[in-house]
């Protein structure tokens, strides 16, 4: 398994036990020395100075930084080209440069017995440029012990007596996506007082933070923060030493020319007619841009071109959309002619590239002759889907091609900017793709405030690294592999469980986007299930925080305690006003407990912040959990946190009760209605409840019971103001076929109108006979209602020779969905055989059946192919089923799209006429390589709304 979290080699080298041929960094409390040539980088000079201040972190031993490359054991680092001892080295044949000259950001880590003469043994860390050094300085201070998070996320160092490289020759090869950065976005209000707080600014003394953060994780390229601020030219530090530190830098996808917006509102007026306007202001912008390309012509960069309008929307049409073409075609030609001039050089050989973002994709796809040299950056959706992938004609461009994704978002559909939403199976799945289909010459994330987003960066940078390394059976292990090396091997597995429970859940729904309403109160038991969800995982999550050492407390809470904790306040917090209003409804006094919960969470939600922002590391994030996020109305951030809105009731002096029932938001007595529970099922066996309630002030008076033998009533212990009575089926004491019973709650007085307390609830059983049962086994089946099936639980698959469904562990609502490998498969359209998923059920009736797939939120990004599944029933033909045959609801912006970001899905439906009652089967056939599985819903009539559906039904 490649080690992925530990480092970019695949393998631990280092060891706190002396081996053969090990070499001790740090033996008996000495340091061997580590040298520099003073010729190299600054950059590299300047990791080596961090490389010494780590190994006293970790082992309380300071190595010496030795002025000559002399001693009976040396740590020799440097570059290829920039250090006389690497260079001897190579010559010298004691160090194998084949996969390091002429690489990009490449190194290799080994010992070399007698090196020179007077040196034994020497560690060597050997770059081919001057990231490839800073990596590979980087990564053995990972290897021995540093977090990349150690600042930013205060992960303390693991200490250790000792430190040996293992002997060996370890090479990390170059990065499969050559550019791999963040895009610090939506900065206000967190990251922007914070860092007018702490550093006056966006400037160099707090940009030099995440310069550094970036080389740990091995990144190489960011956008700058863009709001409020200008970072070329509000600090020229900033510039000079991203530069030296080793960061490329670039700017936004609507920032051509290496200026940032802010250098164009503040002084506009300057250049022409101070309009963002080609087809009015051509020259003055022409101006604007050759000033940017000029000042940073020393630097590293990596320039964006076109041109959108001013401040992320789009620009001013010229006239249609192929005037608009022939338009950004004049810019980009303009563009690179001032490359030419101010560069001096063939403009091809200047790293370009154009984001389609937005209504830019439109115009690409209109007809917009891009150079063959510029990258095209495709996008996502705002919410993690890609929305285009390269076609075949495509991969072949000399620029290529990359991904701008989204971790954070303020924008439509709606706005996600205060906490980690992102579950590491979507991302692993989306980028996979993106590699795959040779999207990989540039990944870059919008981070928002850098904070609280920290581990899907992480996963994001590791994954760009190499995306093969991780395959879709590792991704868990990787997150138990960065628990262990940020928290210790003994809480790993639980804190990887942790996250991944989380960050799936908050993948449910947006914190943003849930709402009273959103979790069913009446059918499945939905509300109360998702609520035990969060109830468990910040359990687990505060059993941990509490056992760890108090000097790993502070980056557990920011790492794993507080997005857990938080999340599932606001989740619960809604949940509860919902009930309110609901339990209004229903008369229930129970309501005002739940309005008042509701309050208590908001206050706790508050509280919690407020711990983050001034306590927490004695105030030293203060400021980045002020991100506003409950009362989402728009697609907008709220202006402040809203109560959600909860309802309470007038109580008076009596002891009346009600009863309300699962399945139904009627309440008795006063419902003209039967209370009629859900049928129960011998081959989906369950259970609903029956809550009885308190209308008045006074503890009602009732006694509860069943009038067959085979009804059983249990009432639940959990602490709530109503009493909830679960009821059963004793299978065993049911004959074959219907049964009824009825429950009555009878009170010992009175209601306050005067008519007796007394309701009765009716319960229907179906028993299978023996013959339905045996046929029945082994399949998924149910006398009544509807029938879903996990869409990892097929009972048998078929690949072809091209093509399998392949379960994605933990990716969506369940445990594991279904994909394709490999994702670039050709179509197969019907007749022609697919890979193929088969679902064994029992159908208790023949008639029309619907089945809903619950898919994964793909977007049409191949214009290559469709996005079309197939689906029958035995051997009838198979039905193909398009998720974008409205194409213009269901692709980017349209009202289909929207409520496929908020709910995390897309969902197609098939219609089938079944004419025999009892065994079937039920087949999903791939056409597109891209549609992932999640859930099938078999049913007849309509289903009730919820937002998750039926729960699985096991086989029988």
């Amino acid at each position: 398994m490649v080690d992925t979290a530990t480092g970019v080699l695949g393998i631990a080298i280092v060891d706190s036990a002396a081996s053969h041929g090990a070499f001790p960094l740090v033996a008996k409390s000495t340091a061997v020395a580590l040298w520099c040539d003073t010729a190299d980088f600054p950059g590299v000079r300047r990791a080596v100075a961090d490389l010494q201040t780590d190994i006293a972190s970790v082992t309380g031993v300071t190595p010496v930084m030795a002025m000559a490359p002399v001693g009976k054991r040396v740590v020799f680092i440097g570059t290829i080209g920039k250090s006389q001892v690497i260079d001897h080295l190579i010559a010298a044949k004691k160090l194998d440069a084949a996969d390091l000259k002429g690489k990009w950001e490449s190194f290799v880590i080994t010992v070399v017995r007698n090196p020179m003469p007077g040196v034994d043994q020497a560690l060597v860390i050997a770059g081919s440029d001057k990231r490839g050094t800073i990596y590979g300085i980087y990564e053995l201070s990972e290897q021995l012990g540093v977090s990349p998070w150690h600042w930013w996320a205060d992960v303390p160092a693991k200490t250790r007596p000792a430190a040996y490289v293992k002997v060996g020759r370890y090479a990390s090869g170059e990065p499969v996506v050559k550019y791999r950065g963040i895009f610090i976005n939506d900065e206000a209000p967190c990251m922007t007082r914070w860092t007018i707080e702490k550093y006056g600014g966006f400037n160099s003394k707090m940009y030099t933070h995440m310069f550094e953060l970036l080389l740990r994780l091995r990144a190489n390229y960011l956008w700058p923060a863009m709001w409020d601020s200008a970072f070329n030219e509000d600090d020229p530090e900033n510039p000079r030493l991203a530069d030296e530190y080793g960061i490329v830098m670039g700017t936004s996808h609507h920032e051509p020319m290496v200026r940032s917006q802010k250098e164009w509102t503040r002084k506009h007026e300057k250049y022409g007619n101070g309009e963002w306007d080609y087809a009015t202001n051509a020259e003055g912008l022409k101006t604007f841009w050759a000033e940017g390309i000029r000042r940073n012509k020393a630097y590293e960069s990596l320039v964006t071109i076109g041109m959108r309008g001013d401040g992320d929307v789009a620009k001013p049409s010229a006239g249609g959309v192929q005037a608009d073409v022939r338009q950004l075609e004049t810019i980009m030609a303009a563009q690179r002619e001032i490359l030419r001039t101010q560069l001096n050089v063939d403009p091809a050989q200047v790293p370009q590239l154009w984001a389609l973002f937005t209504e830019v994709q439109k115009l690409y796809d209109a007809g917009v002759k891009v150079p063959d040299d510029v990258t095209l950056l495709f996008t996502d959706d705002n919410v993690g889907n890609l929305r285009r992938l390269p076609t075949d004609a495509e991969r072949k461009r000399k620029g290529g091609s990359g991904i701008y994704y989204h971790l954070d978002m303020h924008g439509g559909p709606y706005a996600y900017q205060w906490i980690n939403t992102n579950p590491f199976p979507k991302i692993w799945e989306q980028m996979t793709a993106a590699n795959e289909h040779g999207a990989n010459h540039i990944w870059i994330a919008n981070v928002g405030d850098l904070k609280p987003l920290e581990l899907p960066i992480e996963f994001f940078i590791r994954l760009a690294w190499n995306p093969r390394a991780i395959g879709r059976d590792a991704v868990s292990d990787y997150t138990r592999r960065w628990a262990a090396r940020d928290f210790g091997a003994a809480r790993a597995t639980e804190i990887a469980d942790i996250v991944t429970l989380y960050t799936k859940y908050n993948g449910w729904r947006k914190p943003e986007m849930v709402a009273p309403d959103t979790y069913s109160l009446s059918h499945y038991q939905e509300a109360d299930r998702v609520e035990k969800a969060w109830d468990d995982v910040t359990a687990r999550a505060e059993a941990v925080y509490k056992a760890l050492p108090d000097n790993q407390k502070n980056a557990f809470f920011q790492l794993v305690l507080h997005p857990t904790k938080a999340s599932a306040i606001v989740t619960k917090m809604n949940i509860a006003a919902g009930r309110s209003q609901f339990y209004a409804r229903q008369g229930r006094a129970s309501a005002n407990a739940e309005a008042a919960r509701t309050r208590d969470l908001f206050r706790q939600d508050r509280e919690l912040s407020d711990y983050y922002n001034h306590v927490l590391a004695g105030g030293k994030w203060n400021h980045m959990m002020d991100q506003t996020h409950l009362g989402q109305y728009t697609w907008q951030p709220p202006r402040v946190d809203m109560l959600p809105p909860a309802s309470e009731v007038l109580i008076h002096d009596t002891a009346d009760f009600g009863v309300a029932i699962e399945g139904d938001p009627s309440a008795w007595p006063d419902h003209y209605g039967d209370a009629i529970l859900p049928v129960f099922d011998s081959l989906n066996p369950g259970r609903s409840y029956i809550d009885v309630f308190a209308q008045g002030s006074r503890k009602p008076d009732f006694k509860i019971s069943a009038d067959a033998p085979w009804v059983r009533l249990t009432e639940d212990k959990t602490p709530r103001a109503d009493r909830r009575f679960w009821v059963e089926v004793d299978w065993s004491q049911v004959p074959q076929g219907e049964s009824k019973a009825v429950v009555l709650i009878a009170g010992d007085r009175p209601v306050s109108d005067a008519k007796p307390a007394h309701v009765e609830v009716h319960v229907r059983a179906l028993k299978a006979s023996d013959q339905i049962r045996s046929d029945a086994k082994g399949r998924y089946a149910s006398l009544s209602g509807p029938i879903a099936i996990a869409g990892s639980a097929a009972t048998k698959l078929t690949p072809t020779r091209d093509a399998a469904w392949v379960a994605i562990p933990n990716y969506g609502r369940g445990d594991a969905a279904m994909g394709i490998v490999p994702i670039t498969a050709r179509s197969i359209l019907p007749p022609a055989n697919g890979p193929k998923m088969q679902y064994a059920v029992y159908l208790s009736q023949p008639g029309t059946y619907h089945v809903q797939l619950i898919l994964g939120p793909i977007m049409d990004s191949s214009p290559d192919h469709g996005v079309r599944i197939g689906a029958a029933f035995d051997n009838a033909p198979v039905q193909i089923l398009d998720l974008f045959e409205d194409r213009q609801a269901q692709t980017f912006l349209g009202d289909g799209w929207v409520q496929a970001a908020k709910d995390n899905v897309r969902i197609v439906t098939s219609t089938h006429v079944i004419e025999t009652a009892g065994k079937h089967d039920f087949t999903i056939t791939m056409v597109d390589a891209n549609v992932i599985v999640q859930k099938l819903i078999i049913y007849q009539d309509k289903l009730p709304a919820s937002y998750f559906g039926p729960p699985e039904n096991s086989l029988v």
